[in-house]
């Protein structure tokens, strides 16, 4: 059963509330639809940002039809004024602000020769450069003892993916989040990485198309599995958590032991 005290009374945003639409009846939720829900679950009132609307709403529902409160915000993250707007709403919405999530992410391009300029600019505007600005306007609203989670990628740590824009953003965001735990440390304001490894969701089954055995994804893994957004969520939870008071500036694998490998 979901500890409901873990989050009790707190206000979280999570950027990036949605799940990448899938024609899969049986698709996964995404990382940050598992995390908002967690949250819900963990007694914390949500509000869950996306730029794809609809997405936001169905993870909204989710919680409503749990018992629990939620908000729906549309934006661009990496838009400075979109996402100045989302922050300052969801603390509106909320009364304040406890927490952030900040989830958004995408993938594109392959290898240096076949990652265009444009894209390698999309994908540190949204990856990276989101995750500033929305650092950026929540931290003089943000409560003392607040904190903040940057959802990263094994892929910041070691040769993860294929798309150099996409490893350069997530190694990026560690750099941030110890920033942003310094900048906030004398308010008691905490920022952490959670960095997932290869997690069972619509956007890591497009990444790995061409990959249809899960069985010889699984062996490449230490304990033999993919995870799932869940386990990820859980990790969140807790680092938005006062259990992990005395954590800041750190990144947390749930990668199923990926990141001891050499």
């Amino acid at each position: 059963m979901p500890d409901h005290s873990q989050l009790a009374g707190r206000r979280i945003l999570v950027a990036g509330a949605g799940t990448r639409p899938s024609n899969d009846p049986d698709a996964p939720a995404g990382n940050g639809r598992a995390i908002a829900v967690a949250a819900a679950r963990a007694g914390a009132e949500v509000a869950c940002a996306d730029i794809d609307t609809a997405a936001a709403e169905q993870t909204a529902a989710l919680i409503t039809a749990e018992g629990g409160t939620a908000h729906v915000l549309t934006a661009d993250n990496a838009d400075p004024e979109a996402s100045a707007a989302m922050v300052a709403g969801a603390a509106l919405r909320m009364g304040g602000l406890d927490g952030v999530v900040v989830n958004a992410g995408i993938g594109a391009g392959y290898g240096l020769a076949g990652t265009e300029p444009q894209v390698w600019d999309r994908v540190l505007a949204v990856n990276l450069r989101g995750p500033y600005l929305i650092a950026r306007a929540a931290m003089p609203l943000l409560e003392t003892g607040a904190a903040l989670v940057f959802t990263g990628s094994l892929a910041g740590t070691k040769p993860g993916s294929s798309s150099p824009s996409y490893d350069a953003s997530k190694a990026g965001l560690t750099g941030l989040a110890r920033h942003v735990a310094a900048e906030g440390a004398p308010r008691g304001v905490r920022a952490n990485v959670v960095a997932p490894g290869l997690i069972d969701t619509v956007m890591g089954r497009d990444a790995s198309a061409g990959n249809t055995d899960r069985d010889r994804v699984a062996a490449l893994i230490p304990m033999r599995r993919q995870g799932t957004a869940w386990e990820v969520a859980d990790a969140t939870v807790f680092l938005l958590s006062d259990r992990a008071s005395y954590i800041t500036g750190q990144v947390l694998h749930v990668d199923g032991g990926l990141s001891t490998l050499r």
